[in-house]
């Protein structure tokens, strides 16, 4: 199982704990995110991974190789300039040359969720990509139709809605997870430029009749360590996650 990491941003929302290092290193009861986001998939199955870098990339790449890779394989894209999430994966494509399919995971997001799931319903389905979501507050919305098929976005602090069909009336609001199981044929689709937004090449693809789906997932332990306030509240939340010993 091949899987990706998203560690490329500059993690604004953690300074000052993110002038000197990158997000993907900053310590959640003493170890680094990125390590806690590693053994999770490595539990999974995943035995081939591929991180991407730009903010204090070197610290990245030295933190791995200190840690023998945690003892599967794992390969760097290198971004010299930001390519925000769709442009990170894009660049990254020769990877899954010979996958069929494989996880997309934000190097700051925390969960303990059955990540089959997405597999089961990507697979089962005609779709290019099952994306992880749930009911929470928050400033920003996927849209999903009443089968689960990504119809729009919505920013609620800017009173901003893009449906993929205008007259669109029956759709529901989900926040997005983080996590996500692609089809190796998104990379027919995506835009042809370098620096994109997934989420704004999923609406897109949308458009054009083309499925995304999304996953429910409610019962899931899940965080988004990209806030600082949440930093101590991963302690407590997954705090098996933090004591638990590296299986290398």
């Amino acid at each position: 199982m091949k899987a990706m990491i998203l560690a490329a941003g500059r993690g604004t929302r953690l300074h000052p704990l993110t002038e000197h290092k990158p997000k993907a290193l900053v310590t959640v009861g003493g170890r680094a995110l990125l390590e806690l986001v590693i053994e999770r998939l490595k539990k999974f199955g995943v035995t081939s991974l591929i991180i991407n870098v730009h903010h204090h990339a070197r610290q990245i790449i030295d933190f791995v190789k200190q840690h023998d890779s945690f003892g599967i394989h794992i390969e760097f894209s290198v971004e010299e300039e930001l390519l925000d999430t769709g442009g990170g994966l894009k660049k990254a494509r020769p990877f899954f040359d010979d996958a069929d399919y494989f996880l997309l995971h934000n190097a700051d997001v925390l969960t303990d969720m059955d990540y089959s799931r997405l597999f089961t319903s990507l697979q089962s389905s005609s779709a290019l990509a099952c994306l992880a979501i749930r009911r929470r507050k928050t400033s920003r919305y996927l849209l999903f139709d009443p089968q689960f098929r990504l119809c729009g976005w919505q920013n609620v602090k800017t009173d901003s809605l893009r449906l993929v069909k205008p007259d669109l009336k029956e759709y529901q609001p989900f926040s997005f997870m983080g996590v996500q199981a692609l089809s190796v044929k998104i990379f027919d689709y995506l835009p042809e430029r370098r620096v994109f937004s997934l989420i704004d090449a999923y609406l897109q693809i949308a458009e054009k009749n083309k499925t995304i789906l999304g996953l429910a997932e409610e019962k899931a332990r899940w965080l988004d360590l990209g806030k600082m306030e949440n930093l101590k509240q991963a302690e407590q939340l997954f705090s098996d996650f933090i004591g638990e010993k590296p299986n290398q």
